[in-house]
């Protein structure tokens, strides 16, 4: 995510003289907004911890049921949307299009419109990925842009969200209640979660790169009520109350943040989970659980 900005559909100009305090400043970026993210936290690592056969296995395809729609939140400058759009459908490296949008489609949103134009520039599935800009604690533009969207496809909601290093962000700039409007809106626009929760030494190490370029410290840091184990936090307020149902942590990536896959209790008989995912959450739960 990234700086709060008007929605503009994408017509603000890319040019070095705006990126470039980002790229020598890379820690004033109080919205998450990093120009160059994937370098240091790699799709790779996400995605060794992910079965590809997840989404259809959960949503078997057929031609009445229409794509898979999937939300991305905080795309960033899409290298993960890609990157999952083409683990999903097991799309060879290389592949630069593909008739695959017809089973799968993601809306990408990001509050910053300088990566969210260099995500459209560089996207080699422009037919399957929308990019746009959009603060999604703005509730106005959220609901007519999502629902601009869905309805595209004659729906109300989104089959899977993507929550990937964004919790924290939200926290920090919104608050505690912040955060639990921000989970309360995402479980209540999709069947299913996958959430990476940052950890609280992110957000000490946040606050700490704001201090050391002498910026104002975040508003909200020293008054958050709900830290600790963000984890756990993550899943009490999901679980608790907002009608999901964690399923299982398909893992934790190598700079330790956990994948936790959740399901709106709604949808339980819907769309049944197979046998072998649950097994699977299960003991990999189990074995998260016994580490700490």
């Amino acid at each position: 995510m990234a700086v709060p900005t008007e929605l503009d559909g994408g017509s603000v100009k890319e040019t070095a003289a705006e990126e470039e305090p980002r790229v020598l400043e890379p820690g004033a970026a109080p919205f998450g907004n990093f120009p160059h993210y994937s370098r240091f936290h790699p799709p790779e690592q996400r995605l060794r911890l992910l079965p590809p056969e997840l989404l259809r296995q959960l949503f078997p395809q057929s031609p009445e049921n229409g794509p898979i729609l999937g939300l991305d939140v905080g795309c960033n400058s899409g290298d993960l949307s890609v990157a999952l759009y083409k683990h999903f459908l097991s799309l060879p490296d290389g592949e630069t299009c593909s008739d695959a949008s017809r089973e799968l489609r993601l809306l990408c949103c990001d509050i910053d419109p300088v990566l969210v134009k260099r995500a459209e520039k560089e996207c080699p599935f422009p037919d399957a990925l929308t990019f746009i800009t959009l603060d999604f604690m703005n509730q106005r533009k959220r609901k007519v842009l999502l629902s601009s969207f869905l309805s595209q496809f004659g729906r109300s909601v989104f089959d899977i969200g993507f929550c990937m290093s964004i919790t924290m962000w939200i926290h920090l700039n919104h608050g505690d209640h912040g955060l639990w409007e921000f989970l309360a809106h995402l479980s209540s626009l999709c069947h299913y979660l996958l959430v990476e929760p940052q950890p609280w030494k992110c957000y000490r190490a946040a606050a700490r790169r704001l201090r050391k370029l002498g910026l104002h410290d975040f508003d909200h840091f020293h008054s958050l009520a709900i830290r600790g184990d963000m984890t756990n936090q993550i899943v009490q307020i999901l679980t608790q109350d907002h009608g999901m149902e964690l399923i299982c942590c398909f893992g934790n990536t190598s700079w330790d943040r956990s994948l936790l896959f959740f399901r709106a209790k709604q949808t339980i008989e819907t769309h049944p989970i197979p046998e072998s995912l649950i097994e699977r959450g299960k003991e990999k739960n189990r074995l998260r659980f016994q580490k700490q």
